[in-house]
């Protein structure tokens, strides 16, 4: 049946009272309404996790909670680091009969007791964080110190990060251990791993969901994947923490290896603690995602001896430029320019004390056209002897629009800025200590190809740590890491973090109506 124009009008209006507001015209003609950007907005939730920092004897450990100063999204918030307490088959039984335990008048007394001694197993949160723009901190020497399990939400929720950092002064591998604690994920990657004889490499998967997951974990040597039957299948329960000695996954004693773990339909943190015989001890994070180029920045002036790792996961061999970034200029280092990466094997290369007494980054950049995506970490060393120590720094993302690293003391901290493709500028705010003092806001500028290294200016009145907050202004892209020194016994104890973009926003779509979908 035709429609007459009085009943379409009539349509048309009806349509329009509904949905508030409608434009008569269809996209892409004269006076129809121009599609808007997507809105960054604050996200309303975060997810952090620490892996046990248990194991060693005589260890102090201090968590860092800080989320930046500035707009947040939604309601006041909170920010808890708390202790992964495994569920166990009670509390999915109590879950489950929830429903059949109240009682007929239906008040539910049954069930609520249910609930009351299952929250009584919940441990208090180890760190909390009430306000943005100022840290707070917690220390344990407890051995048996557990993974922790921490979520951010509301005005708390964008950017926020947190740090442990243990001091390990005694035994064979004494050091300073330090981790930013990572957000869950499905994928990581770590070259610069070991299963030699004279390390003890652990990897730490935590997960942080109710039900419990499987993990699979793949390690590749200089000649190729590694035979394990044991890394595949690793069921991690939930709200629990499972450590595992990567010597113990395969009868391969390899120096380098590149360790890749994935899950079966759920996400983990994931991290790997290093103890080398006589050299040292530190946490290896994961290295960024697959990429035809990487940056890794951060090394320290007087690094003593600086090696390579590199993967290709993929089917394709790669070709890399080795570039370091130094304090006024790019350049290669002498006889290691570019280096050679056969597929799903692992490469490495000793840099030796390639800074110069100057500060520094790695740059690696396709040999070529092609742009083989790879992974890569580098293996730091200061000091010499008995007295030296080591430390990981991982390819890593961009500042972007802000980072932070959370543990940062009076003395001993230093900030590397690098700039691989153009001039930038970039904010640094130190926040308030965790005890008291003001914040402190200075602007710098990297000059392309360079390694720029500055001291922090320290927040007047300083008490306790304070937070590092990374912004670029203009130019860029920016590279970032700090690295943290405490001397211990005589040794020039120090640990390296990247600071990666913080994902504190996200891009919201701007939805407008369309009647034309409504078309026949």
């Amino acid at each position: 049946m035709k429609s007459t124009p009085l009943s379409l009008i009539a349509g048309t209006v009806a349509l329009a009272a509904v949905t508030g507001f409608a434009a008569l015209t269809a996209p892409g003609e004269a006076g129809a309404p121009e599609a808007k950007a997507a809105a960054r907005l604050p996200v309303e939730r975060t997810s952090l996790l620490c892996p046990s920092p248990g194991g060693v004897e005589l260890a102090e450990t201090t968590y860092t909670s800080v989320t930046p100063a500035g707009e947040g999204g939604g309601e006041a918030g909170t920010a808890e680091l708390s202790p992964a307490v495994p569920v166990t088959d009670d509390d999915a039984k109590d879950d489950g009969k929830k429903s059949d335990t109240e009682d007929k008048d239906g008040k539910g007394d049954k069930g609520d007791k249910a609930d009351a001694k299952k929250d009584a197993k919940k441990e208090k949160p180890v760190v909390t964080l009430k306000e943005s723009g100022k840290p707070v901190t917690a220390e344990t020497s407890d051995e048996d110190a557990p993974a922790l399990i921490g979520t951010a939400t509301g005005r708390l929720a964008p950017g926020w990060a947190a740090q442990q950092t243990t001091v390990s002064p005694a035994g064979s591998a004494r050091g300073l251990l330090g981790l930013s604690c990572g957000a869950p994920d499905t994928d990581f990657w770590f070259p610069g791993a070991s299963t030699g004889k004279t390390r003890q490499d652990y990897i730490h998967l935590t997960n942080p969901d109710d039900s419990a997951l499987v993990a699979d974990i793949e390690l590749y040597g200089p000649e190729g994947p590694l035979a394990s039957d044991i890394g595949d299948g690793i069921t991690v329960p939930g709200r629990s923490s499972v450590p595992l000695l990567l010597s113990t996954l395969t009868t391969d004693a390899v120096e380098d290896v590149t360790v890749h773990v994935t899950t079966r339909g759920g996400r983990i943190g994931a991290a790997i603690k290093v103890a080398e015989d006589e050299a040292g001890t530190d946490w290896l994070a994961a290295s960024t995602d697959p990429s035809g180029s990487l940056v890794l920045p951060g090394i320290p002036a007087d690094a003593t001896s600086v090696q390579l790792v590199a993967f290709a996961p993929g089917e394709d061999d790669a070709d890399v430029k080795v570039q370091l970034l130094g304090k006024n200029a790019p350049f290669s280092p002498a006889g290691n320019d570019t280096l050679h990466i056969k597929s799903q094997m692992t490469a490495s290369v000793d840099l030796k004390d390639v800074t110069g007494g100057e500060p520094g980054s790695v740059r690696l950049t396709p040999v070529g056209s092609g742009a083989t995506p790879i992974v890569a970490a580098l293996r730091v060393v200061r000091g010499s002897g008995d007295k030296q120590e080591i430390a990981y720094i991982p390819a890593t993302e961009p500042v972007g629009g802000r980072a932070t690293v959370a543990d940062n003391r009076a003395k001993g901290s230093v900030l590397s800025l690098t700039a691989p493709a153009a001039d930038a500028k970039v904010k640094v705010t130190t926040s308030a200590g965790s005890e008291g003092g003001e914040q402190a806001v200075k602007t710098y500028t990297v000059k392309a190809g360079t390694t720029l290294e500055v001291t922090p200016e320290v927040p007047s009145g300083l008490k306790g740590a304070y937070a590092l907050t990374v912004e670029t202004e203009s130019g860029g892209p920016v590279h970032a890491a700090r690295t943290l020194t405490v001397t211990e016994g005589g040794i020039k104890m120090f640990t390296v973090q990247t600071l990666p973009d913080d994902g504190g926003t996200v891009d919201v779509p701007r939805v407008t109506q369309d009647l034309s979908v409504l078309e026949d």
